[in-house]
């Protein structure tokens, strides 16, 4: 036996490395919607025997799909009791705005279809600018809670400012407010001590999305709740690109300042901040938010055209890179992009380049110094490709700017937690709002205008004429960008 077993073992165990490598394959050819992914990760697979394989079922497989799958018909129930309310007027409310900016029509159309809800009329959006301005309107809303209050983040710290946080979200609990929390389990990491037990403690409802115990962590590594939620009775929302730590509060000269845009909402689109979190809530646990309590009929608070746009890797793959994808094609005179993280596919370079050809005025701001060096390595060997036709683009200084903002025809803003990279557009759940709304944005075209007055332009020479080292450096950095 002993002989048999040391005779044939080295051809079990590669007839099992092909089985395993034809199926990984085999899913991939039949799952992947890219060919360049699908290449990349059946070369892998059987190049590196098992290696690859591993990490394909690891990093590939989207099992956000699967398990997608098997609460199928809980999520429609579920989805069936929201209703969001529409405005009895609202089909003249549009025509009307179609009518004043006629070349946003298709745009308004297109992401209608796409996400299937309304573009809302009657709301009032305040921009907040860094924790500064966010967090004291986010907890004064907190205090004045009287029925609920729904709140979900990608990272939430426990520190200076999460206790802060956490002791308002615990005296509201305790004043009889229904309070519901759910934390990235990932973006908990990022602290030391744990917010969600300490709520807990303190007797506030929290949950983790997808819990990621080391070493079960890899399957979900790359499917990650990114959305910055916050909504108050069901009637003032907040949404944008700030986490809730120290960092962000510019004026205590924290030791890694962060600058960051967030947004507060009234008005009926707060029903689609609330949607998401409601959907995101029943994913996780199963129970069911609804009524008056989570969803009262909003009342009209201001001038602004708005719609929520949720992005993930399940059923709402790619709105959000088809949505920017549509307003480039609309814009004819501006375009602002501001974001942390910048990797652009094909389709988003050759958008903005033709906008650029076409005349428009297109600028995109970036951070000067990035927080994270690989992204911007392999950021740095794209951005040839995107000034080469005429994009402008901006590197701002310090200290690290996180804001996400998309601004066309200082007509239409597109606001919220989504970057510029794959992660976002592809394997994170986002959440942004488009607003059609003049005077948002021009404070916001203002905003970007005074950023680019202390930014410098780079310029296809001094990308060119970069150190032959650091070229090869982000060219490697640049192979990793479909997991960054």
């Amino acid at each position: 036996m002993d002989y048999i077993f040391q005779t044939y073992w080295p051809l079990v165990f590669a007839g099992f490395e092909r089985v395993v490598a034809l199926t990984a394959a085999l899913h991939a050819l039949l799952k992947k919607r890219e060919t360049n992914s699908v290449i990349g990760w059946v070369g892998l697979i059987w190049l590196t025997p098992l290696i690859g394989s591993s990490l394909y079922f690891c990093f590939g497989v989207n099992r956000i799909q699967r398990k997608g799958n098997a609460l199928q018909d809980e999520l429609e129930r579920v989805l069936s009791k929201i209703k969001v309310p529409v405005p009895a007027d609202i089909a003249l409310r549009i025509k009307e705005a179609k009518e004043r900016h006629p070349k946003f029509a298709q745009l308004v159309d297109a992401v209608g279809r796409l996400t299937g809800r309304p573009l809302l009329p009657g709301n009032k959006i305040t921009p907040l600018i860094n924790g500064d301005a966010a967090y004291p309107a986010m907890l004064a809303a907190i205090d004045g809670a009287q029925h609920s209050i729904s709140l979900e983040s990608y990272i939430f710290d426990f520190d200076d400012v999460g206790e802060r946080f956490v002791d308002a979200l615990a005296a509201a609990t305790e004043r009889g407010v229904a309070v519901r929390v759910l934390i990235d389990d990932v973006g908990a990491q990022y602290s030391r001590r744990s917010t969600a037990r300490e709520l807990r403690r303190r007797g506030v409802t929290c949950h983790m999305f997808l819990p990621t115990w080391y070493p079960v962590w890899m399957p979900h590594a790359n499917l990650r709740n990114h959305r910055k939620i916050m909504v108050v009775d069901g009637v003032i929302g907040f949404t944008g690109g700030i986490n809730i730590r120290a960092g962000c509060i510019l004026a205590n000269n924290p030791a890694n300042p962060t600058k960051d845009l967030h947004f507060q909402f009234e008005g009926p689109v707060v029903t689609h901040l609330q949607e998401a979190f409601v959907t995101d809530w029943a994913f996780v646990t199963g129970e069911v938010l609804e009524g008056e309590a989570w969803l009262p009929l909003p009342e009209f608070c201001g001038e602004s055209l708005a719609r929520g746009i949720s992005d993930g890797p399940d059923e709402d793959f790619e709105r959000l890179l088809m949505t920017i994808l549509a307003a480039v094609a609309v814009a004819s005179r501006r375009i602002v992009i501001m974001t942390p993280y910048f990797l652009p596919d094909v389709s988003l370079i050759r958008a903005l380049n033709t906008a650029a050809l076409r005349g428009v005025d297109v600028k995109v701001l970036l951070p000067g110094q990035n927080n994270i060096a690989l992204v911007q390595w392999a950021s740095n060997n794209l951005l040839a490709q995107v000034i080469e036709e005429g994009v402008q683009v901006y590197m701002t200084a310090p200290p690290f700017d996180h804001t996400k903002l998309m601004l066309v025809d200082e007509v239409w803003a597109l606001v919220g937690s989504t970057n510029l990279d794959p992660r976002s557009l592809r394997l994170n759940f986002e959440f942004n709002v488009e607003c059609y709304d003049l005077e948002l944005a021009r404070v916001l075209s203002n905003m970007a205008d005074e950023k680019l007055s202390s930014a410098t332009k780079l310029t296809i020479e001094a990308m060119q004429n970069r150190n032959l080292l650091w070229r090869l450096r982000d060219g490697v950095a640049r192979l990793f960008t479909p997991y960054l």
